[in-house]
């Protein structure tokens, strides 16, 4: 994709701070990171969003995500870390190419608290929602799903 800011990173046209690279995945620091190492892997090939990979994306990019998020806690020794990816603007996707943050963490960064208060969900909507994802769960394989 010509004017997606990823793609011109993984092209070379336009700078970061590249911290690892293999034939199929980049990671590199965000300019505004949320804190010390905060890091993004994407896949080299444009894909819109995790829902819309392919099984051949996902297992270069978990194997990167692992590698740099075992590296990132063996240098800055972080007390925690988020992994974290997103999916369209309701979901704050901000740039349309599949990305993941990790974001190594400490008591009291500026991140702060990621997940709003809990509230409760009746068991009869849990059993319906969970009925309903079993079943397509168990009828669609992975490979056979065509996203559009």
């Amino acid at each position: 994709m010509p004017s997606c800011p990823f793609c011109q990173i993984v092209r070379k046209e336009s700078p970061a701070e590249v911290i690892y690279e293999t034939d199929d995945t980049l990671a590199f620091f965000p300019t505004e990171p949320a804190t010390r190492g905060h890091t993004m892997v994407i896949p080299k090939r444009h894909v819109r969003s995790f829902l819309e990979a392919e099984a051949a994306d996902v297992q270069p990019l978990g194997l990167t995500v692992l590698k740099v998020s075992r590296a990132l806690q063996r240098v800055l020794n972080p007390e925690g870390m988020n992994l974290i990816t997103s999916a369209g603007e309701a979901a704050s996707q901000s740039v349309d190419h599949l990305h993941v943050h990790l974001v190594p963490r400490w008591e009291g960064d500026a991140v702060g608290e990621i997940w709003p208060p809990k509230v409760p969900t009746s068991e009869a909507v849990l059993e319906e929602v969970a009925d309903a994802l079993r079943e397509f769960c168990g009828a669609e394989r992975l490979e056979d799903r065509n996203p559009e």
